[in-house]
């Protein structure tokens, strides 16, 4: 099947020059119809190009001995060969391309590395049966490259010869490329460093170390959603983190959290939301102008039944517990399976992960929301950067509630996506969380006890005395001030003064100023 690609200049709102040809998925998205993103679709010069491809104006420009033909098949090949793998978009190419054109093109070299994968992924992805005999018994293929991608446990099979190393299953399947800052990132044994630095504590100092950090990122969790709870509400869900990994992850362990979340659910749904959901702004009118729309309801029990056998496959087979966790928290969120609180919700199935894997120390919880809030224009492009590109390809109207309802079939939007963005930037929070906050935690409180030991040897006062009487100190640089000095420590004489500032000073000389947790 030849490909009609004249007078291409604009696929999906990327200007293509007159010296160029768009390849690969975007050649079969663009004659096909196929409704779905391709996230950096390529194209070929006219032109030769210094090296084999470069960057440019939203597209990969590959030379012009790269141009594969004009048929379907030779895009195909091109695509399997030299892109990013796209399970959306593959799945619904082949969904788009007759039926006989997938079997043509697998008979013309049934034993060809680029067949059997494309041959796997339709019976995969479809769920149809191409009419073509198994595979003969020649030597088996990976699915994914294990230089270019973080892969699974591979389990073959037969009819393809192909070993399936996928990250999840057909229902739910992130997909992670091994980029250098993943290599270096998986390959800094972050969670022996933590280990070491706990080790080297003492227990009662981590005890109250592991308390400041949690509180941390329980405030920072509710941040990131613009609300500052009560204490008493922020007790509670740190109680829900705390406990995070100690049951098996389920659809139910995950309703259960909910429920700690949102304890009075009189105006919200407990449990899977029956309706729509929207993250964005409203019109003079309260109508909706969404930035994001969840999965459609319906399809809620199947992507999250997914979501849960994808986590399962990643932890037996033993993927990275970072990675994990970014497949599966940011797979969560995007499917925004309750009505509030999914935010705060995938935050802690990072908790979840990283506790189950043990990567975090026992009793400790890594303030991860904390640095997200730190960087939470990051955050919040690292978010978009994944949603944003599939609003086009979401048809919806305005209910008379005012919410947004999905006229379309978009569970495959949700199922399928890569991961890589989003365990980068996960990856460089735990990184802060281990290599900074911390043992910045451990050096503060050495520090206070180390001062507060000595001023209660200058003057005998109650230990909560003589913590307000540091903090007063360290908020004012060093110093006492004349009002805290003619209140709360008029019996100080002025020489117990100076010597207990002095002490607050010298014990936290070189300290790295900015908020302990």
């Amino acid at each position: 099947m030849r490909l009609d690609l004249s007078g291409i200049r604009m696929f999906q709102d990327r200007l293509l020059t007159g010296e160029t040809r768009p390849a690969g998925l975007a050649a079969l998205v663009h004659a096909l119809s196929v409704k779905a993103p391709v996230r950096q679709p390529s194209a070929v010069s006219d032109k030769h190009i210094r090296g084999s491809h470069r960057d440019e104006g939203g597209w990969r420009l590959y030379d012009k001995r790269y141009w594969p033909g004009e048929t379907f098949a030779d895009h195909l090949t091109f695509a399997l060969r030299h892109e990013n793998l796209d399970l959306l978009v593959l799945k619904r190419i082949f969904r788009a391309a007759p039926k006989a054109e997938i079997e043509a093109f697998v008979r013309a070299a049934p034993t060809g590395v680029p067949a059997r994968r494309a041959w796997f992924l339709y019976e995969l992805l479809t769920g149809d049966t191409l009419d073509i005999a198994d595979t003969p018994n020649v030597a088996a293929v990976d699915l994914l490259d294990d230089k270019a991608y973080f892969t699974g446990k591979p389990r073959l099979s037969k009819r393809h010869r192909v070993r399936d190393n996928l990250l999840g299953t057909k229902d739910f399947a992130p997909v992670i490329r091994r980029t250098p800052a993943l290599a270096g990132f998986t390959g800094s044994d972050l969670a022996a460093k933590a280990s070491d630095t706990v080790g080297r504590t003492g227990a009662h100092v981590i005890s109250r170390a592991a308390s400041f950090l949690l509180l941390a990122d329980s405030r920072a969790s509710f941040a990131i959603e613009g609300e500052s709870p009560p204490r008493n509400r922020l007790e509670r869900w740190g109680r829900a983190v705390v406990q995070a990994g100690r049951h098996p992850l389920t659809v139910d362990e995950i309703v259960r959290l909910h429920g700690v979340l949102i304890e009075d659910n009189r105006l919200i749904h407990p449990g899977l939301r029956p309706d729509g959901v929207f993250l964005g702004e409203r019109d003079h009118e309260n109508n909706p102008l969404p930035e994001f729309i969840g999965a459609r309801p319906g399809d809620l029990d199947g992507l999250m039944a997914g979501l849960i056998d994808a986590n399962a496959r990643m932890r037996e087979d033993g993927l990275d517990p970072v990675l994990q966790a970014a497949a599966t928290a940011f797979g969560f969120v995007y499917v925004h399976p309750f009505q509030d609180g999914n935010g705060r919700l995938h935050r802690c199935l990072i908790h979840h992960v990283l506790a189950e894997r043990k990567f975090t120390p026992p009793g400790l919880v890594f303030p991860v929301s904390s640095v997200m809030l730190d960087r939470i224009d990051d955050y919040r492009t690292t978010l978009q950067s994944h949603s944003g590109p599939l609003m086009e390809f979401i048809d919806w109207r305005p209910t008379p509630e005012r919410n947004v309802e999905v006229l379309n079939d978009t569970a495959d939007l949700y199922r399928y996506y890569d991961c890589t963005e989003e365990a980068e930037f996960l990856y460089g929070c735990v990184k802060r969380t281990v290599e900074h906050d911390l043992p910045h935690e451990i050096d503060y409180l050495r520090r206070h006890d180390e001062a507060r030991r000595k001023i209660m040897e200058t003057v005998e006062m109650p230990d909560r005395l003589a913590d307000d009487l540091l903090l007063f100190i360290r908020q004012n640089n060093g110093t006492l001030s004349k009002k805290r000095r003619e209140k709360e420590f008029e019996a100080l004489t002025n020489d117990e003064v100076e010597r207990i500032e002095q002490v607050v000073r010298d014990a936290f000389d070189g300290f790295e100023n900015g908020a302990h947790a």
